[in-house]
């Protein structure tokens, strides 16, 4: 561990949501979406504004543009693959811009931008991911399938986000490794996350067995599907999510929770604190919780969130779970991931937690992503008995 506490890269020292972000976007590049010069050009204008949340959108804003045009002028000269490239790093780019902005007409732009550079970055560089929309309470939720690469029939997951990331980076972090395995992933956006809650203004709840149960039927009506071998997984607040789905969505074969919670409501207790005093070490700002609760200010959104405890819940877990998290976990304490594992009722369960030594000890593996991603995708592999494809993508 590094001098005062540090045991992994902070770009911005003493601002640890800005060096979160940075994270999120240096640890894409593995799967073709971020490039570190890149990155570091925006960190360079960056230095003398640590804090200034309008002016980390406008420079991320101002790198994915000149992306894009990379993209524009290769695509024009059918390089597909570079333009391709160019894309999804631009998606990415406008994505990191995106993160911190408020709520509002900026906001959407820079969201619009990252679909509108995913689709064309998927079209030329990951052509078995395919747009499709889940029917969910009489509308539909957002997603991306990843199809592996094998015949006839196979396992999938179903992979939802946390409070503030989307399916457009989860179906690349999460999805390339599993298609390398024989599985398929659903990357949907719920209630409350990514293009769900930004274009359509659906908000989060707490019995996400309901949201969860969309993603299955629609899973089970594909015929490149094994209805016995679906299993639900969930990103960072999705340890919340997981664990709900599982215990009372009976048909997933296995479940995930890639970061746990146990009580919601008490993590952001400890969070609201740290906003309110001026401290850094959170993942989002402090409109993120009303506006995914759907709520208009924090009061209001902090009740609601109480209903987002596992006590009770946790028991009536059955199915094969896995749970990872970081030793040093700045977001949510391993703690609350040895809760979980002592109090679901799975026969077949495991705790993997990783330390600072072997690396990925952040918030859901934010220094080193590819382990976490490695990790699940074997064991998930393991347990609903995927067979190996008989081509394998490494990476884009």
């Amino acid at each position: 561990m590094a001098e005062g506490g540090r045991f992994w890269f902070q770009y911005f020292p003493g601002n640890f949501m800005w060096s979160q972000g940075m994270m999120i976007v240096i640890e894409m590049a593995r799967w073709g979406a971020s490039a570190m010069s890149e990155v570091d050009r925006v960190g360079q204008r960056l230095k003398d504004k640590v804090g200034d949340n309008e002016a980390w959108g406008v420079e991320w804003e101002k790198e994915a543009r000149r992306v894009e045009r990379m993209g524009d002028e290769a695509a024009a000269e059918q390089h597909r693959s570079s333009a391709g490239s160019h894309y999804l790093r631009a998606a990415t780019y406008y994505f990191a811009g995106e993160r911190f902005v408020p709520p509002g007409a900026k906001k959407t732009e820079l969201y619009h931008s990252c679909l509108r550079c995913f689709r064309r970055g998927t079209k030329f560089r990951y052509p078995n991911i395919e747009r499709v929309e889940v029917p969910y309470a009489g509308t539909t939720l957002p997603a991306w399938f990843m199809k592996a690469p094998v015949e006839g029939k196979a396992p999938a997951v179903c992979f939802f986000d946390g409070l503030d990331s989307t399916k457009e980076l989860s179906v690349l972090f999460g999805g390339v490794e599993l298609a390398n395995r024989g599985i398929h992933t659903l990357a949907i956006d719920g209630p409350g996350q990514g293009e769900a809650l930004r274009l359509q203004n659906i908000p989060s709840r707490h019995d996400y067995e309901v949201p969860a149960a969309a993603a299955y039927d629609y899973v089970a009506s594909r015929a490149d599907v094994d209805t016995k071998r679906i299993a639900v997984m969930a990103f960072s607040m999705g340890g919340y999510y997981a664990p709900r789905a599982a215990a009372f969505e009976k048909r997933f074969a296995a479940g995930v929770a890639w970061g746990a919670h146990f009580d919601y409501h008490a993590t952001w207790i400890t969070r609201r604190r740290i906003l309110e005093t001026g401290g850094t070490k959170v993942s989002a700002p402090h409109f993120q919780l009303p506006w995914v609760m759907g709520m208009p200010d924090m009061d209001s959104a902090m009740k609601k969130v109480e209903q987002y405890t596992l006590a009770g819940v946790a028991e009536k877990i059955t199915c094969p779970f896995l749970i990872i998290h970081g030793e040093r976990d700045s977001i949510s304490p391993a703690a609350n991931a040895q809760l979980l594992y002592d109090t679901i009722s799975s026969k077949v369960k495991k705790l993997k937690i990783f330390t600072v030594e072997e690396g990925g000890a952040e918030h859901c593996q934010g220094d080193n992503r590819q382990l976490a991603a490695n990790y699940v995708a074997d064991w998930l592999a393991e347990t609903l008995q995927a067979a190996p494809p008989k081509q394998v993508n490494v990476c884009s």
